[in-house]
């Protein structure tokens, strides 16, 4: 689904990434893993288009994708959610939601203005997709509710809905579990287990191990800005060079 090769990133005299090499399969749930400074946020920026990499490049099913904007790569199914949330706070929920869905909108600028026919159509059909997504990630009850006025975990319900609204054939998480309580954990490894059961190739950045060890299929272990191992959950565990990195020679 996704294939990354030889990715390096250099700012200034650092540099954050070194020759960078891995696969993503299609269907599975992928996690990235490393200490703090491994250089994982850099290289999901770069997958999506938010920063140019030094050298390397990136595929989406087979096709070079390697600098393309955000905005290019939404409406090929390339999506991600942030380590730190953004949302429109002053618009409810479900208008968190319908930003996403009209990145997909067909109507312009006229039909809107004048409240044309097919554009009235589209408006209810895409807020039904919206309350869809919302009873998707178990928040349908709160449609009507000032952002602002939410709790953590339900922000990041909410951002996941938004993410799935756009209609992604692959979602990047950057830290999903950044912020929540046992419980919330729990219901967010539920949440990422239906959104692969949908078909979606979920990409995940995550610090929290137990999370990690429980919901993915494989793990690419970063150090330094260098690919220290990949494979298994289980041979992830027992690598020598990722214990020795996580915690220490002893």
């Amino acid at each position: 689904m996704l294939r990354v090769e030889g990715i390096t990133q250099i700012f200034g005299g650092l540099t954050a990434l070194e020759d960078i090499s891995f696969t993503v399969a299609k269907g599975l749930i992928t996690g990235v893993i490393g200490p703090n400074g491994a250089g994982k946020t850099t290289l999901f920026n770069i997958i999506t288009g938010l920063y140019t990499q030094t050298s390397g490049k990136v595929f989406l099913e087979g096709e070079d994708i390697s600098g393309a904007p955000p905005e290019r790569l939404a409406p090929r199914g390339l999506v991600r959610t942030f380590q730190n949330i953004e949302m429109f706070h002053q618009m409810t929920v479900l208008e968190n939601v319908l930003v996403g869905l009209h990145t997909r909108s067909q109507s312009g600028i006229f039909s809107c203005a004048l409240k044309l026919p097919w554009h009235l159509a589209e408006e209810r059909r895409m807020r039904e997709e919206a309350l869809r997504w919302l009873e998707f990630c178990g928040i349908s009850d709160l449609a009507e509710v000032e952002a602002g006025a939410l709790p953590f975990g339900k922000c990041r319900s909410v951002e996941v809905a938004r993410a799935m609204a756009v209609n992604p054939r692959i979602l990047l998480m950057d830290e999903p579990a950044a912020g929540l309580n046992s419980r919330e954990t729990a219901d967010l490894e539920v949440l990422i287990r239906k959104i692969r059961d949908t078909g979606v190739t979920v990409v995940l950045v995550e610090h929290d191990m137990e999370l990690v060890m429980d919901i993915c299929d494989a793990i690419v272990v970063l150090n330094l800005g260098k690919k220290l191992a990949e494979g298994t959950p289980r041979q992830i565990q027992e690598n020598p060079a990722v214990i020795k990195a996580y915690l220490g020679e002893g």
